[in-house]
């Protein structure tokens, strides 16, 4: 089996030391949901929320999980609510159709069409840009409600739940997991899971920030990516790729993406990661200006 894995765009905190104001936890940690460790460097928090790094592996994640994670996190909410989800998640359909098409014409250097798997796949737009380039396949979403939607609007295979307890025989020659492994509470349990349905020689397609980009390391703690409880984990590509192999899978090819966003998303971002503080309260009449159907590079 093998990994293919464009890794996304990622943000930055400094590598082996603790960040600047950060400071040794005194006290007993959860263990590290990659290797296993308890030595762990507190980098800091975001609201109630810790950030930590393990010093043996180097993994940066938040170790506080809600009751009922899944239920909480990733409801309603979390794809009309704004903040660190969407504002309105269904326009972001045609953006997200294009991605996949996109990332077709990349699987085509490595793989024929087959059946994928698309693991988080909301209402299945990303599914649907397959489908598009040939693919067959099917999703599983932990929102019932946008599962629905692809079912009943889209016409697509697509099932409530996680991959952690999907139950099937089945066997896929593509895994996708776009902007999906950071959400999960226990990394290796759901990669394991999805090994367990992967074909013999299939791919795995994975997109995630770099918490080392450039951009992480210019925002620092007010990197929109640091905003749990929805996102959990933070990757280097070093560190997935470790992750994977230690999975018994090959990575195959690694890229840095542009992507896209809407204008609706966009503002609703900002205002997430800046709040309700002097510089918002200035963008925000020139952000108004922004139609919230524009089409942005992100």
């Amino acid at each position: 089996m093998s990994d293919l894995s464009p890794a996304g765009e990622h943000p930055t905190v400094a590598r082996g030391k603790a960040a600047p104001g950060s400071t040794k936890m005194a006290t007993a940690s959860p263990a590290c949901p990659l290797c296993g460790s308890s030595d762990q460097d507190f980098l800091f928090a975001k609201g109630d929320w810790p950030i930590h790094r393990c010093t043996g592996c180097g993994h940066v994640f938040s170790p506080a999980v809600l009751p009922s994670h899944v239920e909480s996190v990733y409801g309603s909410d979390y794809f009309t609510g704004g903040g660190a989800g969407y504002a309105d998640y269904l326009s972001e359909g045609p953006i997200v159709r294009r991605r996949a098409r996109r990332y077709a014409r990349i699987l085509s250097r490595y793989m024929h069409p087959g059946r994928v798997l698309d693991v988080g796949a909301a209402a299945g737009f990303f599914l649907q840009g397959l489908k598009d380039a040939g693919w067959n396949g099917c999703g599983i979403e932990p929102n019932p409600e946008m599962a629905q939607y692809g079912r009943t609007v889209l016409g697509l295979e697509l099932e409530a739940g996680t991959l952690e307890a999907l139950a099937t025989d089945e066997r896929f020659d593509l895994i996708t997991m776009i902007q999906v492994v950071p959400h999960f509470v226990d990394p290796r349990a759901a990669l394991d899971a999805a090994k367990a349905v992967t074909a013999e020689g299939g791919y795995w397609l994975i997109e995630t920030w770099n918490c080392e980009s450039l951009t992480a390391r210019l925002f620092g703690r007010y990197w929109h990516e640091y905003s749990p409880p929805s996102v959990l984990h933070w990757f280097t590509p070093k560190r997935l790729t470790r992750l994977v192999e230690s999975l018994g899978l090959q990575e195959v090819a690694r890229g840095r993406l542009s992507k896209q966003l809407s204008g609706g998303h966009a503002k609703s971002l900002m205002q997430h990661v800046l709040g309700d503080n002097f510089l918002s309260r200035t963008l925000r009449p020139v952000a108004r200006l922004l139609p919230d159907d524009a089409t942005l590079p992100y």
